[in-house]
């Protein structure tokens, strides 16, 4: 990873020499025949979406070819992409992540996309309709806000990204269990310790909550709690305060008490602990919206789900200041000399993120929720949605929850380190958890701090 980074470095001395398209406004597209290439993390599922919906851009633009490369996973994407950048050879398209930009960024191969959604320029389509090259008023305000604004996380105001399709955290909940027991569904985390003392009360063998990321949970209390994690500009690494402190503390006691696990803890996904039918438990697992299916127990010997299963937003520090995480891939456009080729892959973003049927059947596909809110207007999603339930329809009970708590959504600086940062927050929750008693638990806390701070800075 270094050594990409540092052909990056090299790279930013030598684009002066580069052709890469620079004026501010786009031009007007010509109709010119061009191939696009898109890297992407698709399975075979999500292709036959995918070539569906590429037939249907093409009976628009029959001169702009896709052509599309499954590349692994998500960090696979990014090696290649990085040292393609390196040579000029990088693709159209990329499915990627907000600190996958920042590094491809170094070399100044992103292209912003600011002159692209702004043109009011008009095209004439194969079919005879017209659209224009931006993105209209409505579609502007279609799209769900945190998901839209994740693509200006740099630092300077520029769109660098469009979101394709997203996840987020939910607390999963035996619902079942807190029926029977007249348990109330946490909202805050007060409540949800008040929650897990009960749980232990009841039963004593289980470990009431399993939280799936740790990194996630540290950056959501930052921002539930409006204190500082990481800035785009520098000082880049700002977490080590006393209010982060304290509420790693504070976890570090429903810990010590019981009352929850982690996935390094406990050596897997606690997905595994919340659908376990053995006398070691949980009855609570916060992990991502698109996993819903895996937070589902199988089904037992009678045909039946031994328990119902609950999906709720997870709990938050503040009701007035709700903060839930937005992940999931979003589409990076780059450089070409060829502008053709850059507003030819404008258009097949713009296509796959506003078009409503596309979004609602990718979404069903995939288990992640869709950009726009305009989709349930969709018969086929609506459909969907009005089948949620805690059994065969999980997954569109996911969906429900995710969308009804779209104004909650947040993202984080996008930089070169940013991802440091939240391996080292991830790395420094289960490190603080584990403190033992007797310890001068404070002073313990503090250095595992600094010493996350001290990797960060060393990174760069």
């Amino acid at each position: 990873m270094k050594k990409i980074v540092s052909m990056l470095l090299l790279l930013v001395m030598l684009l002066s020499v580069c052709s890469f398209a620079t004026a501010e406004a786009a031009p007007a597209y010509d109709g010119s025949d061009v191939t696009i290439t898109f890297y992407h993390t698709m399975g075979a599922n999500l292709t036959t979406v995918l070539d569906a919906y590429i037939e249907e851009f093409n009976k628009l633009y029959p001169n702009i070819h896709v052509q599309y490369t499954a590349v692994g996973s998500y960090d696979d994407v990014r090696d290649q992409v990085s040292t393609e950048i390196t040579v000029g050879t990088q693709p159209n398209i990329a499915y990627c992540y907000p600190d996958h930009v920042a590094l491809y960024n170094l070399a100044k191969a992103v292209q912003t996309l600011d002159k692209y959604i702004d043109s009011d320029a008009e095209i004439t389509r194969a079919d005879g309709t017209t659209e224009i090259l931006g993105l209209t008023a409505e579609q502007k305000a279609d799209f769900i806000e945190g998901y839209y604004n994740e693509g200006m996380e740099y630092g300077d105001g520029k769109m660098y990204t469009m979101p394709l399709s997203k996840s987020t955290e939910v607390l999963y909940y035996n619902k079942t269990f807190f029926d029977a027991n007249g348990i109330a569904v946490p909202t805050t985390w007060d409540e949800l310790e008040q929650v897990c003392a009960k749980i232990v009360e009841i039963d004593p063998m289980s470990i009431p909550l399993g939280y799936d990321s740790e990194g996630n949970w540290f950056i959501t209390m930052t921002e539930q709690l409006n204190t500082p994690y990481t800035s785009a500009t520098e000082p880049h690494f700002l977490f080590n305060t006393p209010e982060n402190r304290e509420f790693v503390k504070q976890f570090r006691e429903w810990y010590q008490e019981g009352y929850l696990t982690t996935q390094k803890l406990y050596g897997a996904y606690t997905s595994g602990l919340f659908t376990s039918t053995s006398e070691i438990r949980s009855y609570m697992s916060i992990g991502s919206s698109a996993g819903a299916t895996y937070q589902r127990p199988a089904k037992g010997d009678d045909g039946n789900y031994p328990f119902e299963v609950g999906i709720a937003t997870i709990p938050q520090a503040n009701p007035d200041n709700r903060k839930v995480i937005s992940q999931g891939p979003s589409l990076v456009i780059f450089k070409k000399a060829n502008e053709q080729e850059v507003i030819a892959s404008w258009l097949f973003v713009k296509f796959l993120t506003t078009n409503v049927d596309f979004q609602a059947e990718f979404s069903m596909a995939s288990g992640y929720v869709p950009v726009i809110k305009s989709v349930t207007d969709n018969e086929v999603y609506a459909d969907f949605l009005a089948k949620a339930d805690g059994g065969d329809f999980v997954s569109a009970l996911s969906a429900k929850v995710c969308l009804e708590q779209q104004d909650a959504y947040y993202t984080s600086p996008a930089f070169n380190g940013s991802s440091t940062a939240r391996d080292e927050v991830a790395a420094l929750l289960p490190a603080c958890l584990t403190i033992p008693d007797g310890s001068d638990v404070d002073a313990e806390i503090e250095k595992v701090f600094q010493n996350a701070i001290d990797k960060c800075n060393y990174s760069l």
